[in-house]
């Protein structure tokens, strides 16, 4: 019977721990409570400081975690277990997690600052009336390239890229929408084709670029593009800036062909505890000094309208940031796929990285 007693005594030890741990766990990945608030970005995508700011006016803990992928977010949401108040897809997933049920609907009135938002970013296709989402951060996807690395040539196009003289110069993000958008644009189809006959069309002529291709990198190529380790790089707008206010060789373009004009929103996740301090957390983000703020520690560009007063002329004036909307008509916004279409893209794209191999 002793013998009995100590091992349940030792097994009720073992499972007291083991839920400590759990709890410790659950803490660290995001299990808020009502003084808590857990916010998923991408990575580098916020000033750190704009976190202190709104733990000192409002008393609640910020637990910040990144993703590195739309399609990484969304699988950790749709598992549950984690709780994330406040997260920040872009616009097809922001499609996607609706028709998944994996978002809330925001209050607006809790939301005030919503009216300093730019109409043209409001009201979007994929979230009418904004009941699940709020704008954060704009851009589009093209070209920067170093002028005198190419012996001052410009790049105007995606076709430029194929181009024998850019041998093992070129960095591509890592993302199967933009680099097969790249491909599709570049034949004159669109970065949303479902046509397999197009993508396979697209997917061989991704294989003829891979002499030119260096790398296929995350967050590390504005780092090596603005230390000259390659001559040019497929990039998002914002990391473009970045790059460029580290060196002024460097020079950005959307190709003519086309590309994706895309926008990252503030949602409030179905996991979320603290839904209250989720709503304070995403007004909070769109005040007009802490959206500029925001847009120039980051380098992106904002949906705010009355934050432009508050950044440098500079910023706001550089049409290749912040351009003229008659000038990005053109461009296109990502679509949902649906599983089945964007599984088929993931596929075509590990299989031009496959290639490179």
């Amino acid at each position: 019977m002793r013998k009995l007693v100590q091992s349940f005594t030792v097994v009720l030890l073992v499972a007291l721990a083991l839920l400590y741990v759990s709890n410790r766990l659950n803490e660290t990945e995001g299990y808020a409570g009502n003084n808590t608030i857990t916010v998923y970005n991408w990575g580098d995508y916020i000033d750190p400081k704009l976190i202190q700011t709104f733990e000192k006016q409002t008393g609640l803990k910020v637990i910040y975690q990144t993703f590195d992928s739309n399609e990484a977010m969304m699988a950790k949401i749709a598992q549950g277990g984690t709780t994330f108040d406040v997260a920040v897809p872009s616009e097809y997933a922001v499609s996607k997690m609706k028709e998944e049920g994996l978002l809330l609907p925001l209050d607006h009135a809790k939301l005030p600052n919503l009216k300093y938002i730019d109409p043209r970013f409001l009201n979007l296709s994929f979230d009418r009336g904004n009941r699940y989402s709020v704008p954060y951060f704009w851009g589009t996807v093209g070209i920067v390239y170093n002028r005198d690395m190419l012996g001052g040539k410009k790049i105007t196009s995606w076709n430029d890229l194929w181009d024998k003289d850019l041998r093992n110069q070129i960095l591509l993000v890592d993302g199967a929408r933009e680099v097969v958008g790249m491909a599709l644009n570049s034949l004159h189809y669109s970065l949303n084709d479902v046509n397999k006959a197009h993508l396979q069309e697209a997917k061989r002529k991704l294989d003829a670029l891979v002499p030119n291709v260096k790398a296929i990198v995350g967050d590390e190529i504005k780092m090596l593009i603005a230390n000259e380790e390659a001559a040019v790089g497929v990039v998002w707008s914002g990391d473009a800036a970045e790059m460029i206010a580290e060196n002024d060789k460097l020079d950005y373009v959307v190709p003519k062909e086309g590309s994706n004009l895309w926008f990252d929103n503030m949602v409030i996740p179905k996991t979320a505890k603290n839904i209250d301090g989720a709503h304070q957390f995403i007004n909070f983000m769109l005040d007009p000094k802490h959206a500029a703020q925001n847009a120039e520690y980051v380098g992106y560009s904002t949906p705010n309208k009355k934050a432009l007063e508050y950044l440098p002329k500079e910023i706001v004036g550089d049409k290749r940031f912040y351009p003229d909307f008659d000038s990005i008509e053109h461009l296109e916004v990502y679509e949902n796929l649906g599983k089945r279409m964007l599984a088929y893209y993931n596929e075509l794209f590990l299989e031009f990285k496959m290639h490179r191999k």
